[in-house]
């Protein structure tokens, strides 16, 4: 087991990262590792049989922790809980994270089953649904540019530890879908084959859009089916997670 570092002060250089990291949604990008806040989160790092640069404990969590997250990093430090607390985005502040660094050169791999966001905004919604896709059988997220940054603190909580499942590629262009060899499935209120009634093709990247705006016309142009979801209830649209999760399972049900 390695011996943990002691850390005291609010100045020092890896606190001063971790406190970027967390309080910036797209800190990540210039520094390619993520903070890791709770213990669920960083065992679904290791249970995908990934390792952390940096393990980071408070003093009176670090008698109790288990074995496999000690000895999980190369590096462990250890500080005390109140400078935890400055560090978390949670009421609850955590009693442990991983600073992990993220892969590099993540490309586009065209016949993966897929999820396109387009320019989806919200947060929870994201990780919602990046977690319907890791949970059905979807292995790859492609992000339009404007879609929440993936990787954001919030989208990481949200996702309870799907991102590690998933090739996740974000920045890109409506083209860039161009790259799929999978056919495109988009989702609308008012048109399209009735999703409890039509074949579903598999694999397939399914195209969930913004939250308000919907599908962008170039990606609708380019999709090789359009559905609907049956709605009895009378409701105008579906919060675009659960459309997500509805659609994601009709597929996972239907290979």
């Amino acid at each position: 087991m390695i011996a943990p570092q002691d850390i005291a002060s609010r100045d020092n250089p890896l606190i001063k990262r971790l406190r970027q990291l967390s309080q910036d949604s797209t800190a990540y990008r210039k520094q390619g590792q993520v903070w890791l806040e709770g213990e669920h989160l960083c065992l679904a790092l290791l249970a995908r049989g990934l390792r952390p640069a940096v393990a980071v404990f408070t003093e009176s969590f670090w008698p109790q922790a288990e074995p496999v997250l000690r000895d999980a990093a190369p590096q462990v430090s250890r500080i005390p809980d109140h400078l935890m607390a400055s560090l978390s985005g949670l009421e609850s502040p955590a009693r442990m994270g991983f600073l992990w660094t993220l892969p590099t050169q993540v490309e586009v791999n065209p016949s993966l089953p897929t999820v396109v966001l387009d320019r989806l905004q919200d947060a929870g919604n994201v990780g919602s649904i990046l977690r319907s896709a890791a949970a059905l059988g979807f292995a790859q997220v492609l992000a339009i540019k404007g879609t929440a940054a993936l990787w954001s603190p919030k989208v990481v909580r949200a996702g309870m530890g799907a991102h590690f499942g998933l090739n996740l590629v974000e920045g890109l262009s409506h083209d860039d879908t161009k790259a799929l060899t999978v056919p495109l499935l988009v989702t609308s209120s008012h048109a399209g084959d009735w999703l409890h009634k039509t074949t579903l093709p598999w694999p397939c990247a399914w195209v969930l859009g913004h939250e308000g705006q919907g599908v962008n016309p170039a990606l609708m142009a380019l999709a090789q089916q359009s559905v609907r979801i049956a709605q009895p209830g009378g409701e105008e649209s579906l919060n675009v997670a659960a459309a997500a999760a509805i659609c994601l399972h009709a597929s996972a049900t239907t290979r």
